[in-house]
């Protein structure tokens, strides 16, 4: 079976050094997540981009302690979108957030293509994110992502050593792909 080498290879690592990232890297990763589609053509996404001074020490300031790690990435992006930025559906699905899913998926994907990681995490303080950027109510925090290229893996924790070198693990296609009919597997066994 063959699958987009970038898919295959991507892996949301730990081991990132604090080596700059190159402008024109930087450019193509976001340029890629701004290929992606969107409801209506809104393009719903927002990347509040941290990569030197006092914004970087801003963001890291916002990661929680198990993501220790990511304070050594040199780009801390956060993942924005508005409500404002939203499709209007029937059943009030917020879609602008898959969209920019599907934007920030684009961009791991050109991360990875570039030789870099990018780690997206839950792991943060969004109250302090709003705070520390004068991000208003009105927007939706979704997630932060570390990104730079491959480090030394000597700060890791055991655990997350154990994580950096394991087996990719994925749920077989037939719990998550269900052919036909709805059976109520839509629930964590």
């Amino acid at each position: 079976m063959e699958i987009i080498e970038e898919i295959t290879e991507r892996r949301a690592r730990r081991a990132l050094s604090e080596r700059p990232i190159d402008p024109d890297v930087l450019e193509r990763v976001f340029t890629a997540a701004t290929l992606a589609p969107s409801c209506f053509n809104n393009q719903p996404w927002r990347f509040l981009v941290c990569n030197e001074g006092e914004a970087l020490a801003k963001a890291r300031e916002c990661l929680i302690g198990g993501n220790y790690w990511a304070r050594q990435a040199p780009v801390l992006l956060a993942v924005l979108t508005g409500d404002e930025l939203d499709c209007n559906l029937s059943d009030e699905r917020h879609y602008a957030q898959f969209d920019t899913g599907m934007a920030t998926m684009n961009l791991m994907l050109q991360a990875t293509r570039e030789g870099l990681y990018a780690h997206p995490m839950a792991g943060f303080n969004p109250v302090a994110l709003r705070e520390a950027f004068g991000i208003g109510a009105e927007t939706r925090v979704i997630t932060m992502l570390a990104l730079g290229y491959p480090g030394s893996s000597d700060h890791l924790s055991e655990k997350h050593l154990s994580l950096e070198t394991s087996a990719r693990v994925r749920r077989p296609l037939g719990e998550v792909v269900l052919m036909n009919e709805w059976n109520g597997q839509g629930t964590t066994p």
